[in-house]
């Protein structure tokens, strides 16, 4: 099991970004890229800030397989699973892509993707999605990873249970792809036209 450090090092971070370790800390000291300083007085760098500066600069990140995003997507639709893996493969990102059409795949995945972004369908037959969401929150290992909901239908109340359940956003279909992939920290690859 590899154990992933909570913050990176300047050079850590230069590899990933294909910079001199010196950029890195002009960035910082100019504040365009957000750093903690230890109480030794060096900076270190949490990952999420690191794919939000390579994002908002259009630069792609240089990952090891350890580093890379991990999305698990569920789904009852196989039509809708094929798109989603089809819209995540095509990122300035290399993320690391798991399905599952029903609740236990997706039960068994999670455990061994250990995902950071869990796109959930809420309407799956068999499955109350805020019981999901709420399992995936309440479990030490799988606690940390983002959910994001989609579903044909979210009245207020749904809104409010998924809210309560640690849903960080849902989405009604059909879904607005590029706001998708920007809630959970993507970049489309622009196509020529």
């Amino acid at each position: 099991m590899t154990i992933r450090k909570p913050y990176l090092t300047p050079t850590e971070v230069a590899k990933m970004l294909r910079v001199a370790t010196v950029t890195v800390r002009m960035w910082a000291q100019k504040g365009m890229l957000k750093a903690e300083v230890t109480p030794g007085g060096h900076r270190r760098y949490m990952m999420q800030e690191v794919r939000r500066f390579a994002r908002s600069h259009g630069i792609a990140l240089q990952l090891e397989d350890d580093e890379r995003m991990r999305v698990l997507v569920v789904d009852d639709e196989p039509a809708w699973l094929e798109l989603m893996v089809e819209i995540l493969r095509e990122t300035r990102e290399e993320v690391v892509i798991e399905t599952a059409a029903d609740g236990f795949e997706a039960g068994q995945k999670l455990k061994g993707l250990r995902p950071h972004v869990v796109l959930l369908d809420l309407m799956m037959p068999g499955i109350d999605g805020v019981q999901v969401c709420q399992a995936i929150k309440r479990d030490p290992e799988t606690s940390s990873a983002r959910v994001i909901c989609i579903s044909g239908f979210i009245d207020e109340e749904r809104e409010r249970r998924l809210k309560l359940a640690g849903v960080e956003r849902s989405f009604s279909k059909p879904v607005n792809i590029d706001e998708l992939l920007n809630v959970i920290g993507l970049q489309p690859i622009q196509k020529k036209a």
